[in-house]
């Protein structure tokens, strides 16, 4: 009966269309042209670099494409019970027609060209969106992006600021944010002001959300322009700052963005815990990791400072994903946000889904976010997130609150697709 009626469920979350409220797609190159598009997300070349691939092979100056997935593909059978070969197998059967159970060196040359071949499609790009069931994509631009050359009611546009709040000490952050906003930068007002400057760049072009990944450490607070402005000054004169001046630096940056988030009434995406650079000789985007130093009581007063301003907000544990639920039970403009980066396997979904689903209002939870690189990730990472939902609906509402089927539909639905559109405005 509740495997049943879970497979009746996800049958119906299945055949949503979606919005993808974050992703790291790049509109002008959104879907694969080689296997080796797919099989180099980070994914695979840090599990294949942990399980024992040298990372002198997978990131060879100037390698072939197909040469670099054959060597990969030699690491595959070490990898065959994680979640992550499993969304492989699923694009692979999907889209190129893959029926085998494995990539193995026997087979995979043959995929690789049947991909290729598939790939140059000229309209590659819209077989995967219609397959996949996108009908939006929240993008990740630089802060001076121009966001020319895309069609930005297809791909959203989101500004993400990184960059300025931790890294306007190097000359090139400055110089970028200068030539982006065509402004003489030289003190705390003039820096403000070209912060609004990128908001009107933003908004005018149709972006959804500013967007910031931060470290387990950082704490918002509020600082003025009075405060902060001789250090401003400094800075832009290109002079080196201390550790503690470039925090308060960051603060205030981050602070005014909070401010331009209120006027232009964007969410502010917050995605917090992330250690950069933890394994040093990791492979590309394979050196960052979480510990559990992160709390949100960092973040009260930028919460009770703007209550009107939205943070949709992701954590990388299960512990921080406690605190969040919590956060989300009383904080109006708190919102739980997809299920992130070492948090996106079945087993701390299924834990998180639950404790979310059990105790925040159901309009306040954004259920999933890809945070792909390439299209074609789309299909299998949102497929295991309704197979867990699902589950979650099927034994937790139906069965164990006596709920009807088509009303745990409704639910996973809303978390699903509906609270995208009124959480982001879409």
């Amino acid at each position: 009966m509740s495997e049943q009626l879970s497979k009746r469920i996800f049958a119906e979350l299945e055949s949503l269309v979606l919005i993808d409220p974050h992703t790291h797609i790049n509109p002008h190159s959104a879907a694969s042209t080689t296997l080796a598009d797919i099989m180099g997300y980070h994914y695979y070349t840090e599990l294949a670099h942990s399980a024992g691939l040298a990372k002198e092979l997978i990131e060879e100056p100037g390698i072939d494409p197909k040469e670099k997935v054959g060597r990969l593909v030699t690491q595959l059978d070490d990898l065959d019970n994680t979640i992550q070969l499993s969304w492989l197998l699923d694009i692979c059967s999907e889209f190129f027609d893959f029926q085998e159970d494995a990539i193995t060196e026997s087979n995979w040359e043959k995929l690789y060209d049947t991909a290729a071949e598939k790939m140059a499609q000229p309209d590659w790009e819209q077989q995967v969106l219609k397959q996949s069931g996108l009908e939006q994509v929240f993008l990740t631009n630089d802060f001076d992006d121009p966001l020319e050359g895309f069609d930005t009611k297809l791909y959203i546009p989101c500004l993400r600021t990184d960059d300025l709040v931790f890294h306007l000490v190097k000359s090139e952050t400055r110089e970028r944010l200068a030539k982006a906003t065509q402004m003489d930068i030289g003190c705390a007002k003039t820096l403000r002001d070209a912060i609004g400057e990128l908001f009107a760049h933003f908004t005018a072009k149709g972006a959804r959300a500013c967007a910031i990944s931060l470290p387990p450490d950082f704490s918002p607070v509020a600082v003025t322009a009075d405060q902060v402005d001789s250090t401003v000054r400094s800075l832009f004169a290109g002079n080196e700052l201390t550790c503690e001046e470039s925090k308060t630096v960051s603060q205030f940056v981050f602070w005014t963005l909070a401010e331009y988030c209120a006027v232009h009434r964007l969410p502010f995406d917050l995605m917090i815990g992330v250690n950069r650079r933890v394994y040093e000789a990791g492979v590309f985007q394979g050196q960052d990791l979480y510990d559990k130093r992160t709390s949100l009581i960092l973040y009260k007063e930028l919460f009770n400072a703007f209550p009107n301003v939205t943070f949709p907000v992701s954590v990388l544990t299960s512990t921080s994903n406690q605190e969040l639920v919590s956060y989300s039970w009383i904080f109006p403009n708190v919102v739980i946000n997809g299920h992130w980066w070492y948090s996106n396997t079945p087993a701390f979904i299924h834990f998180d889904c639950k404790s979310r689903l059990e105790a925040v209002p159901k309009t306040k939870q954004v259920g999933y976010y890809s945070d792909m690189y390439k299209l074609e990730f789309a299909l299998p990472k949102f497929r295991m997130y309704r197979r867990v939902l699902a589950n979650v609906l099927a034994s937790d509402f139906v069965i164990g609150r006596n709920w009807s089927e088509q009303r745990a539909i409704d639910l996973g639905k809303l978390v699903l697709r509906g609270n995208v559109e009124t959480i982001f405005g879409c």
